[in-house]
């Protein structure tokens, strides 16, 4: 095998980017992050909505974006490959340890 035919591995990868593409990026991370290595998305808690009734009082755009998170919080929870933690400093960072 030569150096350029393997996949490059990383350790870590930080995620704070369109909300809406959050699911494509798992996918993508999962075949660049080793196992064992972690992935961290920005973000998660959303304002603190993620974890309350719909908010009728926050803008459109905070409600819009709050489905988004909660669908791909959800995800996250089911997907056997990865072990979560969910951290609430700042809007929340979610911590994926890949297994396998």
């Amino acid at each position: 095998m030569h150096f350029q035919d393997k996949q490059p591995e990383f350790d870590f990868a930080f995620v704070d980017a369109d909300k809406s593409s959050y699911k494509h990026y798992h996918e993508q991370l999962l075949k660049l992050v080793k196992i064992g290595g972690i992935i961290a998305y920005d973000n998660t808690l959303w304002y603190g909505l993620v974890a309350k009734e719909v908010d009728d009082e926050a803008p459109e755009p905070l409600r819009m974006v709050r489905t988004v998170i909660m669908e791909f919080n959800k995800l996250l929870s089911s997907d056997p490959r990865v072990e979560i933690s969910q951290i609430s400093i700042g809007d929340g960072v979610t911590l994926c340890r890949r297994l396998c």
